[in-house]
């Protein structure tokens, strides 16, 4: 069965996460360096080959009142890099950040010195917030 992937796109990172084979559950995958891009998405390219991933879902950092600014430009911007392989689907990621800090604190992790966690823990939540969504359809 195919898999989903679940990216959070940052300017210096990127975390990404997979769903399991029943598209089910987000699990972490692991954050890699964005630049240079073309190592970045050389890389997302061999983990979707290695994984039997088609769709991918990428986190939408839309302000809070709804409009898209430069942030999920640059988000949009990146998923044109990987349009002509898979589907894309994009996932309102407002406030994922501050959830994934808030869980790693209530796991005693300390994401203040590794920022990769939270990119990871923020991929989890955009890709778990789709498979539920579309669970319920």
């Amino acid at each position: 069965m195919n898999k989903i992937m679940g990216l959070d796109v940052g300017k210096k990172r990127i975390g990404i996460a997979l769903s399991d084979p029943l598209g089910l559950t987000a699990q972490p995958c692991e954050t890699i360096h964005r630049h240079p891009e073309a190592e970045a998405i050389l890389k997302i390219k061999k983990i979707c080959s290695e994984n039997s991933v088609q769709t991918i879902v990428i986190g939408l950092p839309k302000h809070m009142n709804g409009t898209i600014g430069e942030q999920a430009e640059d988000c949009m911007q990146f998923s044109n890099l990987l349009k002509s392989d898979f589907e894309i689907v994009f996932e309102d990621e407002r406030l994922t950040s501050r959830q994934a800090e808030n869980i790693l604190a209530l796991q005693g992790k300390k994401y203040t010195k590794d920022k990769g966690l939270v990119d990871l823990k923020s991929a989890c939540i955009i890709l778990q917030q789709y498979l539920d969504r579309n669970s319920r359809k």
